[in-house]
């Protein structure tokens, strides 16, 4: 992502509607860098955090930041209506593409709204975000040193096709996401970035690829009996809010999520299921061979935290960062 080239944008177009103006300053630590506005003659300070396109998962981090940064201001080419919203009402000041902006100081007011998204050229799709990439970055995240492996042991760790893992990890590099050491090694970087990207491509490719039916149980009342359920370890597996309440005994779930590789068919009668477009128990294809962590009845941490993210739940975002504090904040933020 340029952050120069978005915020240069958002800014150009601010000054085409209102007349402001303002300078931007890059930083290499925890925020992207410093943003100046010229309001009434006078050069007021924002820390700034820019995004491509604002999502729902980055909400808690920009929390975090605020109560760190009370100048902060978020800079994206494109901010939804109902996140612009949930800024507005946090009073964390935003910019995006199109010039539309919000500030709430002490000694400034503004808000301006309706100002067109700016029309952003689509960029060719990389291969490592398109549905057999996701699987293959899923592998990757969950074991770094994987990098390194041979393509073809990469491609039976990950049950896709040998001739796509060059390109997925081609993709990753033109990305951003791979460093070259030498010759044979490589590491991975922006670790957290990646996460937040595969989180992204999950959600729009991936994970509607993989749903295999919405249900309900045949008497609501077992619902609450789900632990005694049979899963299966290495086949049927919890996520998302089940999952959460095994790992932090925090979470009463309200929608029973589960990965499993069995056959459908049987598991419906065995759980005395009925099919239902709008039911709290939601089946998905397991993606992943991993037998490291196919030992537990959980899916790995990692989809779990996106699966809670991706609910746009605050009880659920709240579990959500308890575990990725918890279990992967260590690994995806050491560089």
């Amino acid at each position: 992502m340029n952050e120069m080239k978005i915020v240069n944008q958002a800014l150009t177009h601010l000054t085409e509607h209102t007349g402001l103006t303002g300078e931007w300053l890059p930083l290499k630590n925890e925020t992207d860098g410093v943003l100046h506005l010229l309001l009434k003659n006078k050069k007021i300070r924002f820390t700034a955090e820019v995004k491509r396109e604002l999502r729902e998962y980055h909400l808690p981090k920009i929390l975090e930041m605020k109560h760190n940064n009370d100048d902060l201001i978020v800079v994206a080419e494109r901010i939804f209506p109902m996140l612009k919203a949930k800024l507005r009402e946090y009073e964390i000041a935003y910019l995006d593409g199109a010039g539309n902006i919000f500030i709430n100081t002490e000694d400034n007011f503004i808000w301006l709204d309706g100002q067109k998204p700016i029309e952003v050229e689509k960029p060719i799709t990389n291969r490592a975000f398109t549905k057999t990439g996701l699987k293959t970055v899923f592998y990757l995240l969950l074991h770094e040193d994987a990098i390194n492996l041979p393509y073809r042991t990469l491609a039976i760790n990950t049950n896709v096709a040998l001739g796509n893992i060059k390109n997925i990890i081609t993709g990753l590099k033109e990305a951003g996401y791979i460093l070259q050491i030498n010759d044979k090694e490589m590491q991975l970087l922006n670790k957290k970035a990646l996460l937040d990207r595969w989180i992204t491509g999950y959600k729009e490719t991936l994970k509607p690829t993989i749903h295999l039916g919405n249900f309900r149980f045949y008497n609501n009342s077992h619902f609450v009996d789900w632990k005694n359920l049979p899963i299966r370890p290495s086949e049927t597996l919890w996520g998302g809010e089940p999952a959460a309440e095994i790992i932090t005994n925090y979470l009463n779930p309200e929608i029973l999520t589960i990965y499993t590789t069995e056959n459908k068919a049987e598991l419906i009668p065995q759980w005395k299921l009925i099919p239902d477009p709008n039911g709290n128990i939601r089946f998905y294809q397991k993606f992943w061979i991993d037998h490291e962590f196919d030992k537990l009845p959980y899916t790995p941490y990692l989809l779990t935290y996106a699966d809670l993210i991706l609910t746009n739940d605050p009880r659920c975002i709240e579990t959500a960062e308890m575990i990725y504090n918890q279990y992967l904040k260590d690994e995806f933020e050491q560089y």
